[in-house]
């Protein structure tokens, strides 16, 4: 549910859509891998775009009770 999510979102706020990608890792930390050139529009001014982010899957945790860090990296 949060991956399908994420991926959707995160699509509309790229140039470059089809090389995003979400995963969830065993130690509950999900990571969206995305064009170099998006990262920054991901992350958005001062950390706002990512720190919404945040907020959203916090929502979500209240439902699966589960604690995620979210970290963007670069799509290789």
């Amino acid at each position: 549910m949060v991956t399908d999510f994420l991926l959707a979102y995160t699509k509309l706020l790229v140039n470059n859509p089809e090389d995003i990608s979400v995963e969830i890792s065993e130690v509950d930390e999900i990571i969206i891998f995305a064009n170099s050139e998006d990262i920054g529009k991901l992350i958005g001014k001062e950390g706002r775009m990512i720190n919404s982010i945040k907020t959203v899957i916090s929502g979500c945790k209240a439902k699966g009770a589960k604690n995620y860090r979210v970290n963007v990296k670069a799509a290789e």
